[in-house]
């Protein structure tokens, strides 16, 4: 199965495209010769990430019958100083908040999404480590 994109370049260093109905826009800053008009496309990769793995972790946790009161996640990612400049690594953080959340079914869900589940994730690791860890806050 084959799944693609087309960009069109709008002017300047923007560029734009429809996915799913939804347009989007990907620029840099002006002094990288843009318009800052979008977000940049590296930074779209921790998004893709942090979106695959938590839209995985929320059904994952509504199959098992755990209730969140919020989740929060960031994907930090370490970048080469030279050309071309590359993800070395990125570190997912799954910040979980709720009455007595049992541990135990977390670590399942969040194992499951980067060992079976998350397509992003997978592919990322076939070039770089990916890492993650949890944070619980009690409500």
């Amino acid at each position: 199965m084959k799944q693609g994109i087309s960009l069109d370049w709008k002017k300047g260093m923007a560029f734009e495209t429809e996915l799913n109905g939804h347009k989007l826009t990907i620029d840099t800053d002006e002094t990288s010769g843009g318009m800052d008009s979008g977000p940049r496309p590296k930074a779209l990769m921790l998004v893709a990430l942090a979106g695959c793995t938590g839209m995985d972790v929320v059904s994952l946790l509504a199959k098992m019958r755990v209730e969140i009161a919020d989740l929060k996640i960031k994907v930090d990612g370490e970048v080469t100083e030279e050309h071309p400049k590359h993800f070395t690594s990125m570190h997912i953080t799954y910040e979980f908040w709720g009455k007595e959340l049992p541990m135990d079914k977390l670590e399942k869900v969040v194992s499951l999404s980067d060992e079976k589940y998350c397509g992003v994730a997978a592919t990322f690791k076939q070039g770089l480590p990916v890492t993650h860890s949890i944070v619980v806050h009690e409500v």
